[in-house]
């Protein structure tokens, strides 16, 4: 009996085969996928904040799919395969733990972060294919979401000294941005009120780097809270036959705030 993962290569195979395959499955192309892979990608996230571990198996599934998929559009074109994929990761691991698979010694987390910085540094050089030297922000993914993208950078620049020495500075600089949004409100040139309000998002994702939490994360939570809160005074109005159309601000704001206890965990 095959084992799975090569079954479920075989899978795949069958679905591109030209003669007898899924007529889908022929028609699509590395980006034609994209949105997929997003998508399952996201609903791993899903069920791991939601701790549903059954639902993790099967989600985890999908995206493995995904992988899969994409290996075998491109061991059509004559690219690569999906042994291949799994060998280069195997190798990147190797190549990026020397304190597991060779002699190097770490004597502190900080020595092993600078070890695996330099090391993908290295390897992004070896990529780079012109004369000019890397920039050390190059090899971002640019179609990461925006807070990730920007705590990316940040990181790059506070490896290579560019930060803030402590927390306390980065409180003063939000409120510095905040007041330059106000600044560009009151004059009313939109195209300046953009201008700073990212620059505000961006400090801001400073201050939650430098507070050790995630912007991405951290938000999401956020979210997920608010969408609490107003699903709360939903099912408040509700029982007095009305929806929160129907109600004043003053009304919702009470509702808010009886929602903030009434779910405070």
């Amino acid at each position: 009996m095959l084992n799975n993962t090569q079954q479920l290569l075989d899978i795949m195979a069958r679905l591109r085969h030209p003669d007898g395959g899924c007529a889908w499955d022929l028609k699509q192309s590395f980006s034609s996928l994209v949105p997929y892979l997003i998508e399952e990608a996201y609903e791993v996230v899903d069920a791991i904040e939601r701790n549903d571990l059954d639902e993790l198996r099967n989600e985890l599934g999908d995206l493995l799919l995904q992988v899969v998929f994409h290996a075998q559009i491109a061991q059509e074109m004559g690219a690569f395969d999906f042994e291949q994929v799994a060998q280069g990761i195997g190798e990147k691991l190797v190549r990026r733990h020397p304190h597991v698979f060779a002699d190097a010694v770490f004597n502190t987390d900080a020595e092993r972060h600078q070890a695996w910085e330099r090391i993908k540094t290295e390897e992004r050089q070896q990529k780079n294919t012109t004369l000019e030297k890397e920039s050390v922000l190059s090899g971002v993914a640019k179609h990461l979401p925006a807070l990730i993208e920007c705590k990316k950078i940040q990181d790059r620049a506070a490896d290579h000294g560019f930060d803030w020495p402590d927390v306390l500075p980065v409180f003063d600089k939000v409120l510095e941005e905040l007041n330059e949004v106000r600044e560009a409100f009151a004059s009313g040139n939109q195209k300046h009120i953009e201008e700073e309000v990212g620059d505000l998002l961006l400090v801001t994702v400073n201050l939650a780097r430098h507070l050790n939490l995630d912007a991405e994360t951290t938000l999401k939570k956020s979210t997920k809270k608010f969408v609490k809160r107003f699903q709360y005074i939903e099912q408040q109005v509700a029982a007095s036959a009305r929806t929160v159309k129907d109600c004043n601000l003053a009304e919702l704001n009470e509702y808010w705030n009886q929602a903030k206890v009434a779910l405070k965990s």
